[in-house]
């Protein structure tokens, strides 16, 4: 069993990460933009935004069914499977 303080601060680590993968996201479309200079084709960069979004979306869903999971864990609450 995990103990309460534990199972908080993990909680608070998971919704933490989803900011972290925003600010991948931000990163990523940040360096695949089409400039005048160079950079990628639009339609590549559109390609690679949609990509990396569905995986960045189902990574933050995740860390915020388990995040809302270990706060539960750590306030003590019975967990529903």
């Amino acid at each position: 069993m995990i103990p309460k303080n534990f199972a908080s601060l993990a909680g608070l680590g998971a919704f933490g990460a989803c900011a972290g993968f925003v600010a991948l996201y931000a990163l990523i479309v940040y360096a695949t933009r089409h400039t005048t200079t160079g950079g990628m084709m639009q339609t590549l960069s559109a390609v690679t935004w949609i990509s990396v979004g569905m995986v960045i979306i189902a990574l933050i869903a995740v860390h915020v069914a388990i995040g809302k999971e270990l706060l539960s864990l750590g306030r003590g609450e019975s967990r529903g499977v």
